[in-house]
């Protein structure tokens, strides 16, 4: 059971639900009057890094055949 709480593919589940939190985040505060320009950069910056960890995980767990 505890193997399966560290799993990559839970990882994977984990860093898509943050990134989705982060994307509603990021919509309210451009929303929000005024906007924190400070605030919205550092969301957008976590953003960017959640999507590179989701890639280079994706990767491993599906590697691309060679042509």
């Amino acid at each position: 059971m505890q193997e399966n709480l560290h799993s990559p593919h839970r990882l994977l589940i984990e860093l898509r639900i943050e990134h989705a939190d982060l994307d509603n985040l990021i919509d309210l505060a451009v929303e929000k009057q005024p906007v924190d320009e400070l605030a919205l950069r550092r969301l957008k910056k976590r953003r960017l890094m959640l999507k590179d960890q989701i890639s280079k995980l994706e990767v491993m767990l599906d590697p691309k055949e060679p042509a």
